[in-house]
């Protein structure tokens, strides 16, 4: 059975996507900010409060990019990414009163919801470390909370009910298992290619699926077609994620 949470807004979405149509994207960014605790790497995470989009779900620093977070080059051109990477830093002092530096700021993936997604915030997600005199204080408005989380253990707590994890944050959290510290992680995310994930999910018995690029249900958002996987199932059991060529 899935997990009646995310069984309720997949379906709600499903409501809303056939009466109001595919909501225009939004450009967002967020941050990980990262700190080596006692036991190895931990993460900033911040709860949302229940009355703004993504409600009651722990999150990264992050939001919309306003006008004001534009970066143009030398030549007066646009540049999409350092103004993704100043709009991070600016959220992550609103939300928590932490100051990171875009300029040190390590970009590695970019997500787009699936269409039914009420609001499509289509998100740069980089990481950076804590300062090591910054003291976080979260704004009591939008973030209602804050903790810092091994990445393990953020899964673990999502798993046992205690937090509610979006797909992104979840694969993120996944992918900084990897890491035992701030110097490896950061040095492991300025290696890789930056990923890119569109979303498209669909219902399974075992709960919605999130599908990417690779998985055989991707074209079709059917979770039932045989074949390769790259997908997060989100059961009531816990969340799995599959990645396999055939």
């Amino acid at each position: 059975m899935a997990d009646q949470s995310d069984q309720r807004r997949f379906d709600a979405w499903e409501h809303r996507h056939r009466t109001t149509g595919t909501s225009e994207l939004i450009p967002a960014a967020t941050v990980v900010v990262m700190r080596d605790g006692p036991s190895g790497l931990e993460l900033l995470m911040l709860r949302k409060n229940s009355k703004v989009a993504f409600g009651g779900m722990w999150v990264f620093p992050g939001g919309r990019i306003d006008d004001g977070d534009a970066v143009v080059d030398t030549e007066g051109n646009p540049d999409e990414l350092a103004t993704a990477a100043a709009a991070a830093a600016r959220e992550a002092t609103e939300e928590a009163s932490v100051v990171v530096d875009p300029g040190s700021l390590v970009w590695f993936s970019h997500w787009v919801p699936p269409p039914i997604t009420p609001k499509r915030f289509s998100t740069f997600f980089f990481a950076s470390r804590l300062a090591t005199d910054a003291v976080v204080a979260i704004d009591d408005g939008e973030i209602t909370e804050h903790q810092w989380l091994r990445p393990a253990e953020a899964i673990e707590r999502r798993d046992a009910g205690e937090v509610e994890l979006a797909p992104p944050t979840w694969m993120t959290l996944k992918l900084l298992t990897g890491w035992e510290c701030v110097d490896e992680a950061l040095a492991g995310l300025a290696e890789m290619q930056p990923m890119f994930y569109e979303t498209h999910i669909g219902r399974s018995n075992d709960g919605p699926v999130a599908m990417w690029d690779g998985d055989a249900g991707y074209a079709d958002s059917d979770p039932e077609v045989p074949g390769a996987r790259h997908r997060l199932t989100m059961g009531q059991d816990g969340y799995s994620f599959e990645h396999t060529a055939s």
